[in-house]
């Protein structure tokens, strides 16, 4: 049975592309884009997990890489 590891993030609406497309890189499949509790949108990604011990903070590290990615630092 495959087991799933979930990633929800914000997506900004002037830089769709690049963000679906940074994620798609590593691996996370887009499932759902939804308006945001406080306005805008929020993403939610899905991929196997494949019971990898490593994997497990791949999800943060990439989140991590994105976020400094799109502010500019």
């Amino acid at each position: 049975m495959t087991t799933w590891e979930y990633l929800t993030t914000p997506l900004l609406i002037h830089n769709t592309a690049a963000i679906l497309n940074n994620w798609g890189k590593q691996g996370w499949e887009l499932v759902q884009v939804v308006p945001g509790p406080e306005g805008g949108l929020v993403a939610y990604f899905k991929r196997p997990s494949g019971g990898d011990q490593g994997r497990g903070n791949a999800g943060l590290a990439a989140a991590a890489e994105a976020s400094r990615q799109f502010e500019g630092q």
